[in-house]
């Protein structure tokens, strides 16, 4: 069954904040890794059966040329997420972006992005999970961990009963660390950095979800459709059981110029 599992990383993007440069290919690690290559690396010390790149029209060559059809012995495959340049400015988000994968996923998957760092045993936990349960998981972390000591950032707040079952998923935007508690939040709020564990059967769910956006929102250059909201919404309504899983794994990610940089330093700091 473990054998089974399969690794999604959702590598659609070329982000103008980043100089519509990819990030991905950032070298951050010691013997020049990039930062696919690095998380990649942390991934694959679980035995995942293979990896599912979701790719762009901007993306998918350098992918497809770097990684070929195999990774270190595991099968590689690709999804394109498209969209119609007539209607829309850019995609439709991150939710459009797995399911643009969704004929290559028949098994239980982990889902992230292709410019985190997450950490060796955050993997290992959803792939040890996701071996021996038919439920969903979020890797949560601890918000003081994860927001910058300057400036504002938007994070996806994750609730918990005393049992580690998910109640809610809800968006706080314009967090600071300054002003957590006017926020009603603190330090130790649980927060989710886009790193999942699901069952197939979520694939169809989420299909209806997106489906209703796209129709909703069909005049809207710029709506986007989140995997985490999405997730809120099903937790919400109990279509899905969802299991929180803490993880003291670093992570870092790469958002805007510079943060290469950082990213660097912190990869010597904690994993070396």
């Amino acid at each position: 069954m473990g054998k089974g599992v399969a690794l999604v990383f959702l590598v659609a993007g070329v982000s103008s904040r980043f100089g519509g440069r990819m990030k991905q290919f950032a070298r951050v690690g010691p013997s020049g890794e990039t930062l696919i290559e690095f998380s990649l690396n942390q991934a694959l010390k679980s035995p995942f059966g293979k990896i599912i790149f979701v790719v762009g029209e901007k993306t998918e060559k350098p992918f497809k040329e770097k990684f070929g059809n195999n990774y270190k012995g595991v099968p590689v495959f690709y999804a394109k997420q498209t969209f119609d340049h007539s209607k829309r400015g850019k995609p439709w988000g991150t939710l459009d972006a797995m399911l643009s994968a969704k004929e290559n996923i028949k098994e239980s998957f982990v889902v992230c992005t292709g410019d985190d760092i997450y950490g060796e045993k955050t993997f290992k936990l959803l792939y040890d999970f996701l071996s021996k349960n038919k439920s969903n998981a979020a890797v949560v972390h601890r918000l003081g961990d994860v927001i910058p000591e300057n400036g504002k950032v938007n994070r996806g707040i994750i609730f918990a009963d005393a049992k580690g079952n998910i109640v809610e998923v809800k968006e706080f935007f314009g967090i600071e660390k300054s002003n957590l508690k006017e926020s009603g939040l603190s330090e130790n709020s649980l927060t989710n950095m886009l790193i999942f564990g699901f069952q197939p059967e979520i694939l169809g769910l989420f299909e209806k979800i997106l489906v209703d956006f796209k129709e909703a929102n069909k005049d809207d250059q710029n709506a986007e459709t989140a995997i985490s909201n999405s997730v809120g919404a099903l937790v919400e309504r109990k279509n899905i059981s969802l299991k929180k899983i803490e993880t003291r794994d670093k992570w870092f990610g790469v958002t805007n110029p510079g943060d290469e940089e950082i990213v660097r330093a912190q990869i010597k700091k904690f994993y070396f």
